[in-house]
């Protein structure tokens, strides 16, 4: 049988490491497909999806809107900040307005999404993710939309939070932040979009039920941090709600999208097509 190649594409982030570990290493592999990973930043991802250049990949809750006609969303790989997520850091305490320069990671992506939700007076500056914390260093932006590792070593720095936007969150809804989804191109049959979809899910199993070999190889992806530091940021965002997005994730998406038409900032509601594996 000939193995049909799969262009599967995913951040290099020590997250996103660890959940497809089990099939870069081989100890998840089928008889049909073959993987071959594009690894590339977030927005990069979001718009190679819109481009319908990639098979299954992760990406931006925001972008999906873009893409829902061409890709189904699968069950498992969902991002979910619980309580944590992106943050707005800078320097020093400021009142932000429409004059503030904040650096994005890409306006695709969720937490921009999420950030205007809260602040859509601002002036945005679109950067590489890499590239934020040395702009807020080099005083070319006031301050930083942190996604990443960054939630949680900003203090290292001396930065200071401007806005906590899980808090604010956390008082309008109960339920995660949707900030990443999985999905799958519409072109494979339905028993192929599940079958992939069942693969991802047990390189996410394989890796939680191996958590020290999984990060020992999603540490090169941490961006030099500290072991401690990449465990506690991968397991905030690979857990049960990325086996499973469940009602949890759901309730989170549709509070997502619901305030975001709200709010102006998005023309209609998306159709929640999930595909479901055992």
């Amino acid at each position: 049988m000939v193995r049909k190649k799969i262009l599967l594409g995913h951040s290099p982030d020590a997250d996103d490491a660890f959940m497809f570990y089990g099939i870069t290493s081989g100890k998840i592999n089928s008889s049909k497909f073959d993987f071959e990973h594009v690894i590339k930043d977030i927005q990069t991802l979001n718009k190679m999806a819109i481009n319908k250049e990639l098979d299954t990949t992760a990406v931006s809750a925001n972008a999906y809107l873009k893409i829902q006609n061409d890709f189904r969303i699968m069950d498992c790989g969902a991002s979910m900040g619980d309580n944590y997520g992106p943050i707005v850091v800078g320097k020093k305490k400021i009142d932000i307005n429409r004059n503030t320069k904040i650096g994005i990671p890409g306006k695709l992506t969720s937490a921009f999404l999420l950030l205007r939700l809260y602040c859509n007076e601002a002036d945005f500056i679109e950067l590489d993710f890499d590239d934020i914390i040395p702009a807020i260093e080099n005083d070319d932006v006031d301050a930083g939309l942190i996604i990443h590792e960054g939630q949680i070593t900003y203090k290292d720095l001396g930065y200071e939070i401007l806005l906590d936007l899980p808090k604010l969150w956390s008082v309008q809804c109960k339920y995660p932040i949707p900030l990443g989804l999985n999905v799958i191109k519409r072109d494979f049959n339905e028993i192929e979009q599940n079958e992939i979809s069942q693969l991802i899910k047990s390189s996410i199993n394989f890796a939680l039920a191996n958590i020290d070999e999984a990060l020992d190889y999603s540490m090169k992806f941490g961006r030099g941090v500290k072991l401690e530091v990449a465990r506690e940021f991968v397991l905030m965002y690979v857990n049960n709600d990325t086996v499973n997005i469940n009602t949890r994730g759901i309730h989170g998406l549709n509070f997502f999208y619901s305030k975001a038409k709200q709010e102006g900032l998005i023309d209609s509601l998306p159709k929640l097509d999930i595909i479901k594996t055992k």
